[in-house]
């Protein structure tokens, strides 16, 4: 899986397991919980209600975000993630973090978060 799955993943929840297909088990006595579509989730509300979200620096950070997230933010996969995102110049500097960021960001409200104005310009 991608670097920005995984963080879509974790953002969303895992939508994109839904799709699986079931294994036959024991008859559902209750019908499940039904989850937010993805056009409603809040993404700052979902990051904010992280365990340790209060001393990550995670809305401007990339390494933070990830490591919010429990996704390795080495060197090598912000690369990664900065490739998938159409930056091949990425150098890891702190203007490169910033952008690729707002990039995510940008990416994850093109994929239905609510994702304030501030975290995305």
């Amino acid at each position: 899986m991608s670097i920005f799955g995984k963080i879509k993943n974790a953002i969303f929840g895992g939508e994109a397991k839904a799709a699986e297909p079931e294994v036959a088990a024991a008859p559902v006595t209750a019908a499940p919980a039904k989850r937010a579509a993805i056009s409603e989730v809040d993404v700052v509300s979902r990051l904010d209600n992280i365990p340790g979200s209060d001393k990550l620096n995670w809305r401007t950070s990339i390494v933070d975000l990830m490591k919010l997230l429990q996704i390795d933010a080495s060197y090598g996969n912000r690369k990664e993630l900065a490739q998938e995102l159409g930056n091949s110049d990425y150098s890891g500097s702190a203007e490169d973090n910033i952008l690729l960021h707002k990039q995510v960001m940008n990416k994850i409200a093109v994929a239905g978060g609510i994702v304030p104005a501030e975290l995305k310009d």
